[in-house]
């Protein structure tokens, strides 16, 4: 594998092909950052979002696990489940990657690293060891073989230069795709490659301020279109060409901004309804509560706490009222409740398929 020149390749990244397809994905990524803006909280996105974006990620991994399950082992991270726990690093390690890009407006190779490291919950850094060769499943012929070890670190840095290279003006989002493109050819760690890649998608949206945070996440659409994503990350191996693989990025993040948008519309439709309620019905009402209930779909008597700087006793009596009330439902998760808000829970669990056609 050898390094790549951006100004090299910038006669196949220029193509009306290419750019038909950034026009869409930049006039969504516009209107989504804009209704990211709306919301009264941040923080409710990036909670519900990213465990969601965890969830979708891993699976491509075969890390499966329901949703259900991702936040109970929130609530309780002592419960024994090997899948929780691997998604539940992997919202982790976003949010790593995040601060970091935050404050300091850079995605470099420490933070890659601590983003892996945060994933897979071990300092090994990159490989010492030749990567997993690819086969064809009928003849077993050599698909791809990832580089040695003794090339990753200049691999890297070469990455390191394109993520940061402002000689060569390109398109973000075209840069993003070879980004990714690289990144997954050099496959520089033991494990957690594809999902590492894949957060630094998103934080290099954020660092280059077409989002103000990681609310989009393209996981969703290469797990519904993973055929044609392993078929054209192996065509620019074997042959060179860019085109494609681009525009199947570009358009990926159209689909998935627009797919994004409807999302947070919902969320924030129901967070309306929910806080005139409890602002009507209760006393206690205020928009650090309401923040709770929408940031912890399934929030708990030491949250509230947390968020409100009330006692436990408060805390316990403000969850109990709202799920009598019917806001909130709630169950017995070992020795302790949890009180769930299924109108979001039915919002984020019934998610419909991104339209790729």
């Amino acid at each position: 594998m050898q390094t790549i020149s951006l100004a090299a390749l910038l006669p196949q990244l220029e193509t009306s092909g290419i750019l038909k397809a950034l026009i869409v994905a930049h006039r969504y990524l516009a209107e989504l950052k804009g209704i990211a803006k709306t919301m009264p909280n941040q923080a409710i996105l990036l909670s519900t979002l990213s465990l969601q974006e965890a969830q979708d990620s891993s699976e491509i991994e075969n890390i499966i696990t329901t949703q259900d399950a991702l936040f109970k082992y929130r609530l309780q991270a002592d419960v024994h489940d090997v899948a929780a726990k691997e998604v539940s690093n992997y919202a982790d390690g976003l949010s790593v990657g995040y601060q970091r890009v935050r404050e300091h407006g850079l995605l470099t190779l420490n933070s890659i690293l601590a983003i892996q490291e945060t994933l897979e919950s071990n300092r090994a850094g990159f490989r010492k060891v030749p990567g997993t060769v690819l086969r064809n499943d009928k003849t077993g012929q050599v698909v791809y073989e990832p580089p040695s070890p003794e090339q990753i670190p200049s691999l890297m840095g070469n990455l390191e230069q394109i993520l940061h290279d402002g000689c060569v003006q390109l398109d973000p989002l075209v840069r993003m795709a070879i980004i990714h493109h690289q990144f997954e050819t050099i496959h520089p760690f033991y494990d957690g490659n594809g999902r590492t890649g894949r957060i630094i998608n998103i934080l290099y949206l954020v660092k280059e301020g077409l989002l103000d945070a990681p609310v989009l996440y393209l996981s969703r659409y290469i797990n519904h279109t993973k055929t044609d994503y392993y078929r054209l990350l192996q065509e620019v191996r074997d042959t060179g060409n860019w085109e494609n693989w681009v525009i199947y990025i570009v358009r990926g993040v159209g689909l998935t901004a627009k797919h994004t948008i409807t999302l947070i519309e919902g969320i924030r439709r129901l967070l309306q309804q929910q806080k005139h309620h409890i602002r009507d019905n209760h006393r206690f009402y205020s928009q650090d509560l309401i923040n709770n209930i929408f940031r912890h779909p399934y929030t708990k008597v030491q949250f509230l706490e947390h968020d409100l700087n009330v006692s436990r006793a408060t805390a316990t009596r403000y969850l109990d009222a709202l799920a009598v009330d019917g806001v909130l439902e709630k169950h017995r998760l070992g020795r302790e409740n949890y009180y769930l808000n299924k109108a979001l829970v039915d919002l984020l669990f019934n998610i419909p398929k991104i339209e790729t056609a």
